[in-house]
């Protein structure tokens, strides 16, 4: 499958690491570097840039992976919603962000409705990073698309400070660590 694809129609994007909202032009020649979650991540003459999966139809000849469906059946509980984190990626590093060690702390509470209320905290590889929210949002609504969550909440921490001891054995196999 060549990697090399050109934009069917105008296309909005995310700046990488800005995250600026961006609009790609039809017709722009663009190099996919990543093809995970769902999302893609492309580089131009620009730079890199994010395409949301909602998005991905832009790109001529290109078909996206199935992603599996997290927790279509069966009963809720906490590993489900590590199973979504793990659907999760930073656009520039192939390890999802629960191997990467930023998902520092999840809580599910029981709701009235009895249904689920879903509370992460997680940091990034760096604070200045500005794919932060849109990485937090992939989190948050990937966990919202779950059955029997009511409500999900994503929060951005910076204590403790991340560092690459804190990735995972998984992740550090995946990026060539080890």
């Amino acid at each position: 499958m060549s990697q090399d694809h050109t934009l069917l129609r105008d296309c909005a994007a995310t700046a990488i690491p800005a995250g600026d909202r961006v609009v790609l032009p039809s017709g722009l020649n663009v190099f996919i570097t990543q093809t995970l979650g769902g999302n893609v991540t492309v580089r131009t003459e620009q730079g890199l840039f994010r395409i949301a999966r909602e998005n991905v139809d832009a790109l001529k000849d290109f078909t996206p992976t199935e992603e599996s469906a997290v927790a279509a059946a069966g009963e809720f509980s906490e590993q489900v919603v590590w199973d979504a984190l793990k659907t999760c990626f930073d656009p520039e590093i192939p390890v999802n962000i629960v191997d990467l060690g930023l998902v520092y702390d999840l809580a599910v509470e029981k709701t009235a409705a009895g249904k689920h209320h879903v509370q992460v905290k997680m940091t990034l590889t760096a604070p200045g990073c500005g794919m932060g929210p849109v990485i937090a949002e992939d989190a948050r609504s990937k966990i919202a698309a779950l059955p029997e969550v009511e409500k999900a909440e994503v929060h951005i921490v910076w204590d403790p400070q991340w560092a690459p001891q804190m990735i995972s054995a998984h992740g550090r196999k995946a990026l060539g660590l080890e």
